[in-house]
């Protein structure tokens, strides 16, 4: 285990500047919750085995918990488990991996792998001192970097603006949702602790390329079903504004390609080989 402890990291905001491949060994009922852009779920205990352990825990203590984990984590279901993390980290020799406190989870699939002959490394602290890393950052942005705003009427082309400048913080590409009633997309949005996630990202690597301000579109509190943050709300409200209009004929026009033209497109790029049922689906959203 040396060589790769000596290349364990708790530099968070390296790993999130260069999108450094992270392989996320918690539980599937962990990871949905929230995790990060360039992190995959391959998980040393499912979620079954994850409540199992716990209650053990619970009722006998740590050694009886890590006992029953490697009584349920043997043989053929150790080989697959251990041939899918191979596999990810010969997929991606520079990345990381980590569980959700960089403890016994991520040092045991650590161990594994190096018996293995496959020295690979993990983060420090895991993913909660990574998301701490990361509500921190985006509080510091919203605190320290003063904000325009693009506000205007729906179908003035607020977000072809935001796609034009280079200090753009895009909210709505965060929430993977256009920001009105009818503004959700062909495949859902992130959860809550995701969103924020690719705010703090997104902003992070802004001020790292040099951007001071930021720019940002006018948004309430919620973007879909994400919760913009109360710190960015409150900065937002009290931010300049860029107050864009266009012409009736020009909004429906913009309108008309976002939310019907450019939602069969999504619709169809969802269902490419079978159009007749991404027209169904594309019916139905709009009905």
């Amino acid at each position: 285990m040396s060589k790769a402890a000596a290349r364990d990291t708790e530099d968070y905001r390296s790993l999130f500047l260069n999108d450094t491949p992270l392989l996320d060994v918690r539980a599937p009922v962990e990871f949905n919750k929230g995790a990060f852009p360039n992190a995959l779920n391959l998980p040393l205990l499912n979620d079954s085995e994850r409540q199992r352990i716990g209650t053990c825990y619970q009722q006998h203590g740590q050694q009886a918990a890590i006992k029953m984990g490697h009584d349920l984590v043997r043989k053929e279901i150790k080989t697959a488990r251990l041939e899918t993390w191979q596999t990810f980290t010969r997929n991606n020799p520079k990345g990381y991996l980590y569980c959700f406190r960089g403890g016994l989870r991520s040092q045991i699939v650590q161990q594994w792998l190096a018996d293995a002959g496959n020295e690979y490394p993990r983060v420090t602290g895991g993913y909660k001192a990574m998301r701490r890393y990361l509500i921190d950052t985006l509080e510091s942005a919203v605190a320290e970097c003063p904000l325009t705003v693009v506000a205007g009427m729906t179908g003035t082309g607020k977000t072809e603006v935001i796609l034009a400048v280079d200090n753009a913080l895009d909210l709505e590409a965060c929430a993977h949702h256009r920001g009105s009633s009818f503004g959700r997309h062909a495949i859902g949005q992130p959860s809550q602790i995701d969103f924020e996630n690719r705010l703090a990202i997104a902003a992070l690597k802004l001020r790292n390329n040099g951007h001071i301000g930021l720019t940002v579109e006018d948004e309430g509190r919620l973007i879909g079903r994400c919760f913009v943050p109360l710190s960015l709300q409150k900065a937002i409200k009290t931010a300049p504004l860029v107050w864009l209009e266009d012409s009736f004929e020009g909004r429906v026009n913009r309108i008309l390609n976002d939310y019907v033209v450019d939602m069969l497109v999504e619709y169809k790029q969802l269902y490419p080989q079978d159009l007749e049922r991404a027209f169904t689906a594309f019916a139905d959203y709009l009905h």
